[in-house]
């Protein structure tokens, strides 16, 4: 099964367009966890296993993991999730850029150690930087396009002289990634959520690919303005699904022992008003 074969899966058993983000930082843990980096993984797989019917991605962020020297535990909540929630694929958010034969690491990172079914990739060292993730047929790619940062305009906003047209930059990367570099199918896009302009601007150039969209919630983002935005033509398998990635809005919806439980509450809502925005 593809990786995007998983997604519409995903979306039909869990009637969901939400990706429940995955970043774990100790200092904000509830109290009986607060501060232990030791208890990263229990806490994120009592958050998978709270949302796991909620959500059509689960996706973890490598930094917080890595900063704590956590990556034993994201192995251990890579194998917890394909227990519990063998139905929803797992983005790996770990934004890897670097030339060819560093790029066969991080894949072989992404893939082969961790297991995962996407991951994150910054396109702007090239093609060749973002071959060696296709090589794995069947995994997905996600190209940094329109990002949620406001910092996002220092580059993907300005516009290319020396092409016909002058395509703002992440219009150029969406066009790539709609076309020549796609060579299997695999591609997807990052577009933030508080964009909407920008999302059905990419939603144009790039009609099937799989949209990645981050900030609603903590960041601003407008989950109706959202979904409008990038579900151009409702029910039509041809047009590429979106994923709405909420994070910290999510994880950190309580600070008591009920923090699962919150964390439940938050993405049903979330996954509730995606699907009444999609309808």
């Amino acid at each position: 099964m593809t990786f995007l074969d998983m997604l519409r899966t995903a979306e039909r058993q869990n009637r969901s367009l939400l990706c429940v983000g995955l970043d774990p930082d100790p200092a904000r843990f509830p109290a009986h966890l607060k501060n232990d980096a030791s208890r990263i993984y229990d806490f994120c797989a009592a958050i998978v296993e709270a949302t796991a019917d909620t959500a059509i991605a689960f996706k973890p962020q490598i930094a917080y993991f890595a900063a704590h020297r956590a990556e034993e535990q994201l192995e251990r909540l890579m194998a917890h999730m394909r227990r519990v929630a063998p139905q929803v694929p797992v983005i790996l958010d770990a934004k890897r850029g670097d030339i060819g034969s560093t790029a066969e690491q991080y894949a072989i990172e992404a893939f082969e150690r961790y297991g995962a079914d996407a991951v994150t990739l910054s396109p702007f060292m090239g093609f060749d930087s973002v071959q060696p993730y296709l090589q794995y047929h069947g995994k997905g790619a996600f190209l940094l396009c329109r990002t949620s940062n406001p910092g996002g305009d220092d580059l993907q906003n300005q516009r290319f002289a020396s092409i016909d047209g002058e395509p703002r930059l992440y219009e150029h990367v969406a066009r790539l990634a709609q076309g020549p570099w796609n060579l299997n199918g695999q591609l997807g896009l990052v577009v933030g959520a508080p964009y909407p302009a920008e999302i059905e601007r990419v939603r144009e150039i790039a009609p099937t690919l799989p949209l990645l969209i981050p900030g609603v919630g903590a960041q601003g983002g407008d989950a109706v303005a959202t979904v409008k935005a990038g579900l151009r033509t409702q029910g039509d398998e041809t047009t590429g699904p979106i994923i709405v990635n909420s994070s910290r809005a999510i994880l950190y919806a309580s600070a008591g022992a009920d923090f699962a439980d919150a964390a439940r509450r938050v993405a049903q809502k979330t996954r509730d008003e995606l699907r009444a925005a999609r309808t």
